[in-house]
């Protein structure tokens, strides 16, 4: 890694946009490689001046604050972190100007990674990966949008490793390589606040198959209409294992006599069946459960640990996560559903939802399905937050009438008593917000502890 970061970077003028965890991550690896090359270093954050990995760098020159941004004229080379968004400047800045770390890492280490996208699912499908390539003995080691930024790894990473890659669409959008084994699992709306259109967000999910070869492999979600219409067009070279709970594909991954199968083509191998116990629960993470078996049984893992990552794999916080029954009520945290397709499959899920707390920050999300769904519902009361809430509140309207109460609430800590009072025991309240957080949150996992905060309390 260190010598591709002297023959891309070594010649060039080079900025460091975004000195949160990635870039602190870029900077530490590029003075490995290059100690006395001359640093841009471009944060929003004055703060960064002070900081400890460049408080004594003489070779570094600051963009900091409101024009921060100015940096993207004073370089040849722009290493973008994934939060920085830079497609609104105008004029633009040129693609070829734009590298990222996760183009850089696959350059090195691309036919060592099982990347991972979709809009929902990826953190969960790579988590399982990850358990059961560690319960096979292989040498395994997770990054990306999950956890912790791929250049960290770099040291440890072995000729027999392999990288399962959490990717999301801010890390794939000014991606020039592909991994050797990607895995798309759908495309829905979301972060039409950081593109253009919709379709540009579908453009960057797709680059994580773009580059690949003959010798490289896409697993995809088959059923998805958008997705499988984008996987036509690229015309990939790779080979395609689509998976799909209703269409037996051969090569795929399949669902028949409550049984998935894993087909390459010539033998269909039984490897699940669908009555086994699992915690992960759901039709929606049945699919994950394929792309993982198909990502596995490809890289080699034997059936037996397969089965046994299914069975024990407990899933991630944030999403369907039980937690606990307070007063006869059992507690979900689904803060992680974000869209309203995962807010559906989340009521679908649990057949017992009695309270559905909903809304958060508006990024203008189309919730008219959403309403369509809730309207022919069992759930008895809606809890509406925020700018998104008022909207869901206004999609509810036009289906009316509805059985649904309709609760409104200025602050997210209004819900506990709300919920403690409306849910009857016995049943369930589930957050699952179909919104984003950071009207008062940081992020969803900030909103997912602080309600498991107030029903604990």
């Amino acid at each position: 890694m260190l010598e591709l970061l002297r023959q891309r970077l070594g010649g060039k003028t080079t900025a460091i946009l975004g000195f949160g965890r990635e870039g602190q991550s870029s900077y530490s690896l590029i003075r490995q490689a290059l100690p006395g090359k001359y640093l841009l270093i471009a944060d929003l954050n004055a703060e960064i001046r002070q900081h400890p990995l460049l408080v004594n760098d003489k070779n570094i020159e600051f963009y900091t604050g409101p024009g921060y941004l100015d940096v993207t004229g004073h370089c040849e080379l722009l290493l973008k972190s994934p939060g920085v968004r830079i497609n609104h400047l105008q004029p633009p800045v040129p693609a070829v100007k734009v590298i990222s770390q996760t183009s850089l890492f696959l350059e090195r280490y691309g036919k060592q990674v099982i990347g991972i996208t979709g809009t929902k699912g990826k953190s969960t499908t790579s988590s399982l990966i990850h358990q059961i390539l560690q319960i096979s003995g292989k040498d395994s080691c997770l990054v990306g949008n999950i956890g912790s930024p791929a250049f960290h790894f770099t040291r440890r990473i072995k000729e027999d490793s392999i990288v399962v890659f959490e990717l999301s669409s801010h890390q794939l959008e000014y991606t020039a390589a592909s991994p050797h084994m990607a895995v798309l699992l759908n495309l829905f709306q979301e972060h039409l606040d950081a593109y253009p259109s919709y379709e540009a967000y579908q453009q960057a999910k797709m680059n994580i198959a773009a580059f690949q070869g003959r010798d490289d492999f896409l697993i995809y979600h088959a059923s998805d209409e958008l997705l499988s219409a984008h996987v036509q067009m690229l015309k990939s070279k790779a080979g395609l294992f689509p998976f799909s709970l209703s269409t037996p594909n051969r090569p795929g991954i399949f669902s028949k006599d409550d049984t998935i199968f894993f087909s390459d083509g010539h033998t269909d191998t039984a490897v699940w069946q669908l009555e086994q116990k699992r915690y992960l629960r759901g039709e929606h993470n049945l699919k994950n459960i394929m792309a993982a078996i198909g990502a596995c049984i490809l890289s080699g893992i034997p059936d037996e640990a397969i089965r046994e990552g299914i069975l024990t794999f407990k899933g991630l916080e944030h999403r369907l996560e039980y937690v606990g029954e307070y007063r006869l009520i059992h507690f979900y945290n689904d803060s992680i559903a974000t869209i309203p397709e995962a807010t559906i499959e989340a009521v679908r899920s649990l057949p017992n939802v009695d309270t559905l707390i909903l809304g958060g920050f508006d990024r203008g999300i189309d919730y008219s399905s959403l309403a369509a769904f809730l309207a022919k519902s069992s759930v008895r009361t809606l809890v509406l937050a925020g700018a998104a809430g008022k909207r869901i509140g206004e999609c509810m309207q036009a289906h009316s009438p509805h059985p649904q109460k309709i609760l409104y609430i200025n602050r997210f800590d209004s819900l506990k008593e709300i919920a403690f009072r409306q849910t009857r025991p016995g049943y369930a309240c589930l957050l699952s917000p179909a919104a984003a957080s950071y009207d008062e949150f940081a992020n969803f996992e900030e909103r997912g502890k602080r309600f498991r905060e107030l029903v604990k309390s």
